[in-house]
């Protein structure tokens, strides 16, 4: 049965185009997380014969880094999906997979959960859409080890979500309109895994609580038009702290874009990107130049982008198959 409903999908092809995220910002620790207007492309053919062969080509970011074989993430998502939906794959099943990448890698913008995302979606469309929605977060989340990034890019939007006993449970919602993220992308890289090292293994009660408090205020504010509320939500006191000792610089750039008037500011996941939030022209040119600014004076290497974010996840591009 598994060698007949393959050799169906033999040649078929599909493209999916899928956002960077933003995860935490701020107090959210590993429950929010916003889609940004950067999307990576990924094509995948089926090549139901071709001795288990992965033929895999990059454009962008990633070039010359990502590997072909079944430790991609774009590969795990596909073929945990598919597995999902109709069982265990043929030894023989291989895959030719073009990525047009946007996202950068190791800068706390979701790039492993971009992929993994990506090819999820890829194996339901490829398979006719057989898991709803629910099931490919759970499948995604699952290869992430947490949701906040796969929720954010799959649903698109500011997303909450948190991993249950059964799977996982998602609201998103509509970001403003008129929002937009200041984004500081540094050359260095961090290792999520390097950051997660640095957290602690209990935090003070009263931190704890001022996160909560935040994070209410923050999830409430935003679901009531009520932007402004975004500068109690970045302000976090169990992550951002700590990994300040990994990557000493953050605190100032997150300073110098509030004392430019953003609407918030806090590290992007786990680094390196500094985000920070504004609603107007002004506020980009304000936060940009506190950005260059405080990135010289401490010899950190970066670019700037200014991005909407997106309230469209996942999509499959019309043209896909």
């Amino acid at each position: 049965m598994v060698a007949h409903w393959l050799a169906e999908l033999d040649g078929r092809r599909v493209i999916v185009e899928v956002p960077a995220s933003s995860a935490n910002l701020g107090a959210g620790f590993d429950c929010l997380g916003v889609a940004l207007g950067m999307v990576d492309r990924v094509e995948v053919e089926v090549r139901g014969w071709s001795r288990g062969q992965i033929e895999l080509t990059v454009d962008g970011e990633g070039r010359g880094e990502l590997t072909e074989d079944r430790d991609n993430r774009f590969v795990r998502g596909l073929e945990a999906a598919m597995g999902a939906a109709r069982g265990e794959l043929p030894e023989g099943v291989g895959w030719r997979i073009e990525m047009r990448n946007e996202i950068p890698m190791g800068r706390g913008l979701g790039s492993s959960a971009a992929a993994t995302v990506a090819g999820v979606v890829a194996a339901n469309t490829l398979l006719g859409g057989p898991l709803d929605t629910a099931t490919q977060l759970r499948i995604a989340a699952g290869i992430e080890g947490h949701p906040d990034n796969a929720a954010a890019a799959l649903l698109g939007g500011f997303v909450v979500s948190s991993a249950t006993s059964t799977g996982v449970e998602a609201l998103r919602m509509d970001v403003p309109r008129d929002l937009r993220a200041v984004l500081f992308i540094p050359e260095r890289r961090l290792s999520t895994d390097l950051m997660r090292k640095a957290l602690p293994g209990t935090v003070p009660y009263d931190d704890a609580v001022a996160n909560l408090g935040a994070v209410a205020l923050g999830v409430a504010g935003l679901a009531a038009g009520k932007s402004d509320m975004l500068s109690r939500l970045t302000v976090d006191r169990l992550h951002e702290p700590y990994r300040a000792a990994a990557f000493p610089e953050f605190p100032k750039m997150i300073v110098a874009a509030r004392e430019a008037g953003a609407l918030g500011a806090c590290l992007s996941g786990a680094g390196s990107t500094i985000l920070a939030f504004t609603d107007s022209m002004a506020g980009i040119t304000r936060v940009e130049a506190a950005f260059v600014a405080v990135a010289a004076d401490n010899e950190l290497d970066g670019v700037i982008r200014v991005v909407e974010p997106r309230n469209a996840g996942a999509k499959v591009l019309p043209a896909a198959l």
